[in-house]
């Protein structure tokens, strides 16, 4: 019944991140508006909205007074090219981590918006895969 549609961005210039998010992460855009503009990613249904705002806002929340999360991530299949294409243009990363088999990191839009990049772990049950099965078989089991 439910899909997430849209992640909106808090961002400061509109036109020059619009640059940004289609030369880094190969968005297309849709349409724009006054203040903002939309996007679509190259795989997925989610759509990114850029939102106009008059300061900088990151998109993260605290987990306690050391540890900050992400509000969004983005699932790669090679977290390695991922890292490699950040950084060979020049863009803000923090080193690439471990938990168990999952590895990610942290990149940083114009604004200072982190955004975490995950491998998809082939065993994990949130692999997209695994998670198609799950919603295949809640379908099966609505239409009896």
């Amino acid at each position: 019944m439910f899909k997430v549609g849209s992640i909106f961005i808090p961002v400061t210039d509109v036109k020059k991140s619009s640059e940004w998010y289609e030369k880094y992460l190969g968005a297309k855009e849709i349409d724009s508006w006054e203040d903002g503009a939309g996007f679509y990613l190259p795989t997925g249904s989610t759509q990114l909205a850029l939102v106009k705002v008059e300061f900088s806002q990151p998109t993260e929340f605290f987990i306690n007074e050391n540890k900050k999360n992400s509000y969004y991530n983005f699932v790669v299949d090679d977290i390695e090219a991922a890292y490699q294409h950040f950084n060979a243009a020049n863009i803000t990363t923090t080193e690439i981590d471990a938990y168990g088999d999952m590895k990610f990191f942290d990149f940083f839009d114009l604004d200072g918006n982190p955004f975490s990049v995950v491998n998809e772990v082939t065993s994990s049950p949130y692999h997209s895969q695994h998670i198609r099965q799950l919603q295949e078989n809640e379908y099966k089991g609505a239409g009896s």
